[in-house]
């Protein structure tokens, strides 16, 4: 027989959904490398390889096969070849920048394990794609706001989300769009950096978010009465100081947030927030040049910089707190349980906070490699993100499912052991 690959779902899939890999036609326990590549839309290559010997049968599925010592991860790990791809350049992320195309992976099985890899004996080609067929992709530029909306298919109206990234700017589509895939109506949410937005941190005026929030409460295919709000880093503060200010917000899911105001000032009517202070002296610099700024930012609790803690008791919703425990960015578990105090201490509901042993910053939506150092557009230089890549790929499959329980229980009514899968 002729070694072929095998996958299922065979040519395309979601690209935060699994995919079974098998080789089949190797001989009795032949040794081989499997390696998968991907292609990032800026020509980036995204590599990950493992070493394998098939079964008595001359069958090899990852699913029951251990990957042997040597290659990009060892163990059994079914998903490894994608959650283990790592770029061929330093400092490069992972990201999906038009969603209406998929990802290409190629896999390649190679024969024996040598370095270089032997005589190439079968391959394959797999589409990653971001957008179920039937989710509509709404650009949107109503006022002042720059967005993305993205529709389930079938007949709304349905849960809705502002969906915002951190300090990156932008308009990063792939989370909104791949959960807008579950059944809910997600709003990508550009902040600064994007078209006519402005060019840099330095202030934010709340009013640009709420008129995001009612432009989302006014929408027909928007279920109300009130909606969610998901953030990750800055993403995830800003969605703080919203639920504490703004009317109609019902949920809020943060990733790796800080519960002070960081970056930039806030503003909102005649109340002004400062930015939490940064003590650069904190900041480690390894022999490569990579910084490690994880003690930088000061104490909200202290002095002065008590004014940047954001006044989350005066939210009127629920809270979510996603937190890698690895985090190097900044101290997300410290926030997490600083904000819960605060929130009890005003007779709030304590919110739900999951920790994540072993995961970073960049805890995304799942299979993304994990990115453990890339440049920070506010440090000026590379820092590194924290986390172990099997320790937060499992995190970041569990956090997806958190997310989305979390929104279906508060924005739906619908207990978390209900799915809206389409």
């Amino acid at each position: 027989m002729v070694p072929s690959v095998r996958l299922s779902p065979a040519t395309r899939s979601l690209f935060d959904e699994p995919l079974a890999i098998a080789v089949q036609g190797l001989g009795p326990r032949q040794q081989v490398t499997l390696r998968t590549s991907l292609w990032d839309e800026m020509g980036e290559l995204f590599q990950a390889c493992a070493r394998y010997q098939a079964g008595d049968d001359g069958e090899l599925d990852l699913a029951r096969c251990p990957a042997l010592p040597g290659g990009s991860f060892s163990g059994l790990e079914p998903m490894g070849l994608l959650w283990a791809l790592q770029p061929q350049k330093p400092f490069r992320r992972l990201v999906k920048r038009d969603v209406q195309t998929p990802f290409l992976l190629q896999l390649e099985v190679f024969e024996g394990h040598g370095e270089p890899p032997g005589r190439l004996l079968a391959q394959a080609q797999h589409e990653r794609a971001f957008l179920r067929d039937g989710v509509q992709r709404v650009p949107v530029r109503e006022g002042r706001i720059r967005a993305t909306l993205f529709l389930p298919p079938g007949n709304g109206p349905f849960p809705g989300i502002i969906d915002l990234y951190g300090a990156g700017g932008g308009l990063p589509e792939y989370r909104a769009c791949l959960l807008a895939n579950y059944g809910f109506a997600v709003l990508a949410l550009a902040f600064y950096g994007y078209e006519d937005l402005p060019k840099d941190m330095k202030e934010f005026h709340l009013e640009y978010f709420e008129e995001a929030v009612n432009y989302m409460l006014q929408h027909t295919q928007v279920k109300g009465p009130g909606i969610g709000l998901l953030g990750i880093s800055k993403g995830g503060d800003l969605c703080i100081s919203m639920a504490s200010f703004l009317k109609g917000i019902t949920a809020t899911t943060l990733i790796n947030s800080s519960v002070a105001n960081v970056g930039a000032v806030l503003r909102y009517k005649d109340i002004t927030i400062p930015p939490l202070g940064v003590n650069a002296k904190h900041i480690k610099v390894n022999k490569s040049g990579i910084a490690d700024i994880v003690d930088a930012l000061n104490n909200p609790l202290e002095g002065p910089d008590r004014q940047s803690f954001i006044p989350l008791e005066k939210a009127e919703c629920r809270f979510l707190f996603i937190v890698g425990q690895d985090d190097r960015n900044w101290k997300s578990e410290f926030f997490a349980v600083e904000g819960s105090k605060r929130l009890q201490a005003h007779g709030k509901e304590k919110p739900e906070i999951v920790c994540y042993p072993g995961a970073g910053h960049y805890i995304e939506p799942p299979f993304f490699p994990m990115c453990a150092a890339s440049m920070h557009l506010l440090v000026g230089k590379p820092v590194v993100w924290g986390g172990e890549p099997k320790a937060h790929c499992e995190a970041q499959i569990d956090a997806w499912q958190q997310i989305q329980a979390f929104f279906r229980k508060h924005l739906t009514g619908k207990p978390s052991g209900t799915s809206n899968k389409l």
